[in-house]
């Protein structure tokens, strides 16, 4: 079992020094127990992540600089820095960076699953079939590219 763990994860890094190279976007890992994984990512203009469901975890995203559209269930919305993005597990979602800037966002699901290891898995991994495949794997779930529209 992994407790949570006390301390500060510095600003612009992830602990341990690590990072990850999900599809060309930055992601940082915040925090790391058995309830909860949080992550930050930095997404440029045109970056995204399309709509998915997570069967087990509820996520959250802080916009900490920027905005995202956010397909939730369905329904196109906008959060702005400060927002709360709150995605109960079950429900279809996906974010999308369609400014012309750079996009900060806090995320956490909790519990933390297999998310984790799945971005580790997902590390420079450029083949966005086998992307599909082992998040499939790690009980993320995406829906065909037409529920991005």
């Amino acid at each position: 079992m992994k407790e949570l763990e006390k301390g500060i994860t510095k600003n612009g890094t992830g602990y341990g020094d690590t990072t990850w190279n999900i599809l060309g976007q930055k992601y940082f890992p915040k925090v790391e127990c058995d309830s909860s994984f949080a992550f930050e990512t930095n997404s440029a203009p045109g970056d995204f992540v399309p709509v998915h469901i997570h069967p087990t975890q509820d996520e959250f995203i802080l916009v900490q600089e920027g905005e995202l559209d956010l397909k939730l269930d369905g329904v196109w919305s906008k959060a702005y820095a400060g927002d709360v993005v709150r995605m109960p597990r079950g429900i279809p979602h996906g974010y999308f960076n369609k400014s012309d800037k750079p996009c900060r966002a806090l995320f956490w699901v909790s519990p933390k699953g297999k998310l984790k290891d799945l971005f580790v898995q997902l590390d420079n991994l450029s083949d966005v079939e086998q992307v599909v495949k082992v998040s499939a794997e790690h009980d993320v779930n995406f829906l065909p590219p037409e529920a991005n529209e």
